[in-house]
């Protein structure tokens, strides 16, 4: 465990930061969708069981920042909103754009999370981070191919859907990781 007292390193506390801001951003997402779909969707159960592990997940990283003293995006309260609309609106499509949406999602956060854990790993810098991005690496495959499994690729216009929301998310994690 890293003492609040020492200096951590920027690229260190980028990495925390756009992580606590993601798993912010997913609890935010499935918020959205159960709000609309509530317990009677065709999906809500695995929703409200991803909706769960991703809220442990930022528990992890808002321990993490505090024990570290690392701040949060300042972005929050906007990813707050954007998050629960997302979530909202493609539960108003359907269940299948609900799961397009989470597979997009997942498949872009897989992505940045094998990034930091290849870079993690190459130096051999933060094994307790390495650890908790390998771990929740595997939740958020999980999640996509549940997604994919329940449907997510029967959703009108799911290429376009899938585009737009994956570059949403590499734009939210580019601003997140600096401001």
């Amino acid at each position: 465990m890293t003492p609040i007292s020492k200096k951590v390193p920027d690229h260190i506390a980028r990495m925390i930061r756009v992580d606590q801001a993601g798993e912010f951003g997913a609890t935010r997402i499935y918020a959205g969708q159960l709000a609309v779909m509530g317990d009677r969707g065709p999906d809500s159960a695995e929703i409200a069981g991803m909706a769960e592990q991703e809220a442990g997940h930022r528990e992890k990283f808002d321990e993490l920042m505090a024990r570290r003293g690392v701040r949060p995006t300042i972005l929050q309260p906007f990813w707050d909103r954007a998050g629960f609309a997302l979530g909202a609106v493609t539960a108003l499509i359907g269940p299948e754009a609900a799961m397009a949406c989470t597979a997009a999602v997942e498949t872009e956060i897989d992505d940045h999370y094998s990034r930091q854990l290849d870079r993690l790993m190459e130096t051999g810098e933060d094994p307790e981070l390495a650890a908790m991005i390998e771990e929740f690496r595997e939740d958020e495959r999980e999640h996509r191919d549940a997604a994919l499994a329940a449907g997510a690729e029967r959703a009108p216009a799911y290429p376009v859907l899938s585009a737009v929301i994956r570059a949403g998310c590499r734009a939210a994690i580019g601003i997140s990781q600096r401001i």
